[in-house]
């Protein structure tokens, strides 16, 4: 039986607090991003390949058998123990000696850091009156969009002088004081729904089958952040080769351009309460398209590939921030929806962070960029194809 309540007032400072949560906790995923050459000369050659592909696999799981519990059990309990095992995670990887034990540690750290933000970003909304969640949503995926793009900077900072064993032990301890925090922040409050686990797996399932709408969302953000993955998974070793030759340090600090893309995406959560997402989304997607032409010019030019990632972060965060802004109205059962979308949208990243180390192997840049390029130029299909009411 489904437990319906009315969305109660949330204070804007602790939409903000709980955003820098989640920025701290997703932030724990992507920190590996810069250091792929520095793990591999570590472990062995190509030990780092596919470490962020198994983090988002990880996430995918997480997304489809631990989120859901979001709506059925309470939430303060639950991010306690998933915020452990993530501290527990990042403790592991610190302490990896072999390629197996690191690929396992980013696999878990994948799944907890998934069921974090996808139990937060729910909450939010079901507390927030459906004329400001989109403002709501909007904060909360600035801090998360923000958390993903300076943790290279972090990882690139804090690797060039202390190793990358040391960043993941210090984000293990970050992690364990934000489980504290989390405790004492949130109030204690029931479940949204009394339904027994099976029955709130197979309810998913259904709101997946019966939505269109949720449906062609997911698309749209799986999609994007394929996108995202492919150019994300290939440019720090684009940045290692020449004209370039960059270091850790410097591949981080990089992403600040990224991070301003995050930033520049916020003001569209209001937007979206008072204009057509389907507009703003085919806006959106057209100049991420256009984007890795810069970044292809960027192969050589530091000054396009500053424009390009520019361009690239922040359509890429608009389009997932109004594809949320739409799916979180479609019904009450928020961690359902976020089920459904949040696997497709991850499921999305795998594929990018695995097709694009290969696209760079085969085709070199040019071929990245094209294969960035059309995933997104594939998105728009969808935003033609029907209205937001189907």
């Amino acid at each position: 039986m489904t437990t319906v309540r009315p969305p109660r007032a949330v204070s804007r400072k602790t939409v903000r607090l709980l955003a820098v949560a989640y920025g701290l906790t997703i932030a724990n995923l992507y920190y590996c991003q810069p250091l792929l050459p520095e793990i591999s000369r570590s472990l062995g050659p190509h030990a780092a390949d596919h470490l962020i592909a198994v983090g988002q696999l990880g996430y995918a799981l997480a997304l489809v058998l631990v989120v859901p519990l979001g709506d059925i059990v309470p939430r303060r309990p639950l991010l306690a123990v998933l915020l452990c095992s993530d501290a527990a995670a990042l403790a592991l990887t610190a302490a990896a000696r072999t390629a197996g034990l690191l690929l396992a540690a980013g696999a878990l750290i994948g799944l907890t850091a998934a069921a974090v933000v996808n139990t937060l970003i729910p909450y939010v909304a079901a507390l927030t009156a459906p004329d400001e969640r989109g403002r709501a949503v909007g904060t909360m995926l600035t801090g998360g969009l923000t958390g993903v793009l300076l943790s290279r900077t972090v990882a690139g900072l804090v690797s060039q002088v202390a190793g990358w064993r040391a960043l993941f032990a210090a984000a293990a301890v970050v992690t364990l004081l934000l489980a504290v925090a989390l405790t004492r922040v949130m109030p204690p409050a029931p479940p949204d729904l009394t339904l027994p686990y099976r029955a709130q797996l197979r309810a998913t399932l259904r709101l997946a089958a019966t939505h269109r709408l949720l449906r062609r969302r997911s698309f749209i953000g799986a999609c994007s952040f394929a996108a995202f993955g492919v150019f994300w998974s290939t440019v720090a070793s684009r940045l290692t080769e020449p004209p370039y030759e960059y270091g850790p340090a410097q591949i981080g600090l990089l992403a600040l351009v990224g991070a301003a893309g995050a930033v520049a995406a916020r003001p569209l959560g209001g937007a979206a309460d008072r204009t057509d997402p389907i507009r703003l989304t085919t806006v959106a997607l057209a100049i991420g398209a256009a984007s890795f032409a810069a970044l292809w010019a960027g192969g050589h030019h530091l000054a396009w590939l500053t424009i390009g990632l520019l361009a690239m972060n922040t359509a890429v965060n608009a389009t997932h921030l109004l594809n949320m802004t739409v799916v979180y109205g479609i019904d009450d059962a928020r961690a359902r929806l976020a089920s459904v979308y949040m696997t497709g949208y991850t499921l999305g990243g795998v594929v990018g962070a695995a097709a694009g180390p290969f696209a760079y192997a085969v085709g070199g840049w040019t071929a990245t960029c094209l294969l960035g390029a059309a995933f997104l130029t594939i998105a728009l299909a969808p935003v033609f194809a029907r209205t937001e009411n189907a």
